[in-house]
């Protein structure tokens, strides 16, 4: 039996196998509401042969969206879109499904990368960034407003919103994005919370308003439905954050109701030196997952069924998260079950497809039938 088809149970929920989608932002909603390309995208992703969908990064606040064209939750549009693309997966697939609720700090205001990547000019409908601290995120980059303490209780009661509305959505989960240089990866990292009070300064100061904000938001969420965290392993800098506070993190989200965490990391510093390779950040989610106990999820460039295979093997994760790849071949996980000798999920559209029935016993390049 493969482990990587193995199913896994999180929260109240079993996934009948270890492949998920990762959240990928697409830049292609109107006013913070998903449209016909989430449909088309979604669909796709769910009809994979993954056994969980974390769609993408959603705004808390309309100011929390990384460009203007990002998925937000923070109107009745929005909810009333969330919920069409919702009824419209559940209606292709038994895919677990959720949503990654986020804010993008000093990292907002920008351009979607197909336009550039920096950050938008006031004639472009630049707006005002806010952050733990009165830091740019680099030279040519505004400097963001310091969050004060009405700031923050005001973004608190945003999440919690949004936590609402995903339920109301129909989701089966939320993950709360932690990393990639995003608000709450901002008041993590010492490089970025330069803050005095409460909130800076020692690790348990910084890790003190996410914490804060995640409880809230588990104490709305329904009980029968689970949350989880996308966090940093690393910060790839010196004197940032390490895969020893990664370990801390995890174990205060999991006291805090997490049922799972995913371990990437970068996107403090955009002079970071990634040490990009195949894997290159499993070794974050092993340490979390050996040290805490949490579910935990690896990424970073796992491309190959055999590499996702061998990480569940060795115990380092319990679940792959894939993003990219899936882009570029959303059957990579109805491949992989060929390549690994197991089953993945088709809709039954689609199940003449699988080489199991068109051509038993026949080999067809690197797929075995």
């Amino acid at each position: 039996m493969s482990k990587l088809f193995e199913p896994l149970r999180i929260g109240n929920f079993t996934l009948s196998n270890r492949i998920t989608v990762a959240p990928m932002c697409q830049y292609s909603a109107v006013d913070g509401s998903m449209t016909d390309w989430h449909i088309m995208h979604l669909g796709s992703m769910a009809t994979s042969g993954a056994s969980m969908l974390v769609i993408e990064a959603a705004g808390v606040v309309p100011e929390g969206r990384i460009t203007p064209q990002c998925v937000g939750l923070y109107s009745d549009a929005n909810e009333e879109a969330l919920t069409r693309v919702t009824k419209f997966v559940r209606g292709v697939s038994p895919i677990v499904l959720g949503i990654q609720l986020a804010h993008a700090g000093r990292k907002a205001s920008s351009h979607r990368p197909w336009n550039g990547r920096g950050p938008l000019k006031p004639n472009e409908g630049a707006w005002q960034c806010e952050a733990p601290s009165a830091i740019a995120l680099d030279n040519d980059w505004p400097v963001p407003h310091a969050m004060t303490r009405a700031d923050m209780d005001r973004a608190k009661a945003a999440w919690v919103f949004a936590a609402k509305r995903a339920a109301r959505a129909g989701m089966d989960f939320v993950e709360v994005h932690s990393t990639h240089g995003y608000l709450f990866s901002e008041f993590l990292s010492p490089l970025s919370n330069q803050r005095t009070d409460d909130y800076g300064g020692s690790l348990q100061n910084r890790m003190r308003w996410p914490l804060e904000v995640f409880r809230a938001m588990r104490e709305v969420f329904p009980a029968d439905k689970f949350m989880g965290a996308k966090i940093s392993g690393s910060d790839f800098y010196d004197g940032g954050w390490t895969p020893d506070d990664a370990v801390v993190y995890a174990g205060e989200l999991k006291k805090a109701g997490a049922a799972y965490v995913t371990v990437s990391g970068g996107g403090v510093r955009l002079d970071a030196k990634v040490p990009i390779g195949p894997g290159y950040q499993v070794p974050f989610a092993e340490r979390v997952k050996r040290e805490t106990g949490i579910c935990a999820g690896a990424v970073g460039l796992i491309t190959d069924p055999q590499q996702a295979e061998d990480i569940l093997v060795k115990g380092q994760a319990d679940f792959i998260s894939l993003a990219r790849v899936l882009l570029f071949n959303p059957r990579w996980p109805q491949h992989a079950a060929v390549t690994l000798g197991a089953d993945a999920f088709y809709p039954p559209q689609y199940e003449r497809g699988g080489p199991k029935l068109w051509a038993p016993g026949k080999t067809f390049g690197k797929w075995a039938a």
